[in-house]
């Protein structure tokens, strides 16, 4: 099970740190993706970090701006997304899955456990 929270409304420039609680799984063994969905739109990758390694990986949307980090002693990874644009404004979902190959880290159909998602809304 995965549990996203720390969504919120902020200003245009400002900061939020989402979370991501895992149970019911091995977290060490889980690459956890963020990802996110805006009205009308098609659910988008956002940022990823490996299971082994931790390597990380984003969106070139954000690149620069989020930084994904994970604490395997609380089994949550998180989200900390500074200088948020109108257009970061979207419901965030995490996802989990041990198997996710490098080359498709990316893409959310490779997921296999989600969140409910937490909604975000940059205000201008």
């Amino acid at each position: 099970q995965l549990q996203a929270s720390g969504g919120g409304l902020v200003q245009a420039g400002g900061s939020l740190r989402l979370s991501c609680a895992v149970s019911g799984r091995t977290f060490s063994r889980q690459t956890i993706g963020w990802f996110r969905q805006a009205p009308g739109k098609e659910r988008e990758f956002v940022a990823v970090i490996r299971s082994s390694g931790g390597s990380t990986y984003y969106a070139d949307s954000v690149k620069g701006r989020f930084i994904i980090s994970r604490d395997n002693a609380k089994s949550t990874v998180y989200l900390l997304m500074n200088s948020l644009r109108p257009e970061d404004t979207a419901v965030y979902y995490c996802a989990a899955d041990p198997s996710v190959i490098l080359s498709s880290v990316r893409d959310p159909r490779q997921y296999d456990y989600w969140g409910q998602g937490t909604l975000v809304t940059v205000s201008s």
